[in-house]
């Protein structure tokens, strides 16, 4: 066999070697994205297309593994960008140990202690394979991530479609702070009845209200003298001051005219009655009595009688 032997037969393993690599690719392309979605069923993501999307899926995979999915293309930028001086390999491994601690905290969401993270980095086919078919329900309700105070490595991304998990606070998501109405909404200040708008001040019955005696409209076939007695009016009610009883069949003039109409001319105004003289104010109250004198002490008691003298003759009576 000459050198042409060899040279075929190299180029024929070749082919062979990326055909193989190819299908391979492909089978665990569709497996890999089928066993995603399973997961993202579970967790909670709509429309399926996503697990069959590459890169999109296993970023959204960071996501869900408390880890900012912008992580993945920084890593893989870097690779491909820094591969020509030596350090791209870096980037690679980083990418790698993002993807475990993704793992790591889905695993812990489905039930999984965490020694389970140990056959998701030798076989992580299988790890995919045992949570998305397992009686394993999502809960997201776990321990906040060691990272998730780090603006960096932490997910603060809020994409429509994936639920947000707990303790992943999106800046800037949901309503911005002092959100509601604006300042001054609703009536503005003052609004209402203009002022003065209502009865007159002073509405009410004057004391004293009534028709004069004897009053009677004249021409009315009447005799002089003859008037309509009036009914007393409710307390609290009455017409204007000075309001008094229309004449008969005189119209009887509108309560309050109307806006931009000319009032009606009022009837002849009669003298009220003479106001009443102010009560005197209540006279001062007299300042309190002074006190009873002290008791006087008792007198001194009578002085003891003398006894008698006895007299010098003692046929005298003693004195």
């Amino acid at each position: 066999m000459g050198y042409d032997g060899y040279e075929s037969g190299f180029y024929a393993f070749l082919g062979i070697y990326i055909t193989i690599l190819l299908v391979g690719s492909v089978i665990g392309y569709v497996v890999g994205s089928f066993l995603m979605m399973k997961i993202f069923d579970k967790a909670g993501v709509t429309d399926r297309w996503r697990a069959w999307v590459p890169v999109y899926n296993t970023m959204i995979f960071m996501k869900l593994g408390d880890i900012s999915p912008w992580l993945l293309l920084y890593c893989t930028g870097g690779a491909i960008l820094l591969s020509w001086i030596g350090v791209g390999l870096l980037f690679v491994i980083g990418m790698q140990v993002l993807l475990i601690l993704a793992a790591w905290r889905v695993g812990l969401k489905l039930q999984k202690d965490s020694v389970w993270v140990v056959l998701y980095i030798f076989l992580p086919v299988v790890w995919m394979a045992i949570v998305a078919f397992d009686g394993s329900r999502w809960n997201p309700n776990i321990v906040p991530a060691s990272w998730a105070g780090n603006g960096f490595f932490a997910d603060r991304t809020v994409w429509q479609g994936v639920p947000v998990q707990p303790g992943a606070a999106p800046q800037g998501y949901g309503a911005p702070q002092g959100y509601g109405a604006p300042q001054g909404y609703g009536a503005p200040q003052g609004y209402g009845a203009p002022q003065g708008y209502g009865a007159p001040q002073g509405y009410g019955a004057p004391q004293g209200y009534g028709a004069p005696q004897g009053y009677a409209q004249p021409g009315n076939g009447a005799p002089q003298g003859y008037g309509a007695p009036v009914p007393p009016a409710p307390q609290g009610y009455g017409a204007p001051q000075g309001y008094g009883q229309p004449g008969y069949g005189a119209p009887v003039p509108p309560s309050q005219p109307g806006y931009g109409q000319p009032a009606a001319p009022q009837p002849p105004v009669f003298p009220s009655a003479a106001p009443q003289p102010p009560v005197a104010p209540p006279a001062a109250p007299q300042p309190p009595a002074a006190p009873p004198a002290a008791p006087q002490p008792p007198a001194a008691p009578p002085a003891a009688p003398q006894p008698p003298v006895p007299p010098a003759d003692p046929m005298q009576p003693p004195v």
